[in-house]
């Protein structure tokens, strides 16, 4: 069975030493936004190894990985995800971004989010209803939230900004780190693909962005203009 050959390299590969670092990286001390989340200590590359060997697995058992109370299974099961979708015609996108949306209590620490949101939602909504996104970005789960931003991403990427902007805006007093840095990183590669867009928004709504939204969002910019919207000089 192709599920327990998964589970099977990954345990192969995982370190003790390693998934005491991944733990506290990811930040599963009690009260923590990963908290009581399981390593394996496997790194990433071998978990992209992995998921591309055993990506013709069936969707039911790759929903099955994606359950896993193990991190690096649930972040396998995306990366197989991501290999199925790219190469998948409209019927089976469907399906997968369905699964994604029946599990995505499972999408629980920012690399997931990360691995996922850009690749296969934002590119499902591009052309269609992008309502999920607005009830997303407005949910308590910190997870759902970070979605919702991150997904706009391959948005952005096409040149529209206008979702990603709108979506920034309403998020513009959420008080978490992994939201702020999000939408902060969200805005700064809207200013690489068209700096005005991010410097339109930046002048109206800097003075109130969050302090870490706000240095994500200029981090590239050229110092003495960094000052300027870091001290209130604009």
């Amino acid at each position: 069975m192709s599920l327990s050959k998964i589970k099977k390299e990954l345990r192969k590969y995982g370190s003790i030493k390693q998934a005491k670092v991944l733990s506290g990286f990811f930040k599963t001390g009690k009260g923590e936004y990963g908290e009581n989340d399981k390593f394996l200590g496997v790194k990433v590359p071998i978990q992209r190894k992995i998921a591309k060997k055993y990506k013709e697995i069936s969707l039911r058992d790759v929903e099955k990985l994606l359950q896993s109370e193990w991190h690096e299974e649930r972040l396998t099961a995306i990366h197989i995800l991501n290999y199925k979708y790219n190469s998948s015609e409209k019927e089976e996108k469907k399906k997968i971004f369905n699964l994604y949306f029946k599990n995505i209590k499972h999408i629980n620490n920012w690399d997931l989010v990360d691995s996922s949101a850009p690749c296969f939602v934002g590119h499902y909504l591009f052309n269609g209803d992008k309502d999920i996104l607005y009830k997303l970005v407005k949910s308590k789960n910190l997870w759902e939230r970070r979605i919702s931003i991150i997904a706009t991403y391959y948005f952005i990427r096409q040149r529209q900004f206008e979702d990603t902007l709108k979506l920034a805006k309403i998020l513009l007093e959420d008080n978490h780190d992994i939201i702020q840095k999000a939408v902060g990183w969200m805005l700064r590669e809207v200013g690489n693909r068209h700096l005005p867009t991010e410097e339109k928004f930046l002048l109206k709504y800097y003075n109130k962005m969050p302090r870490t939204m706000l240095r994500y969002a200029i981090e590239k910019f050229p110092e003495k203009k960094r000052k300027d919207y870091l001290y209130g000089n604009k």
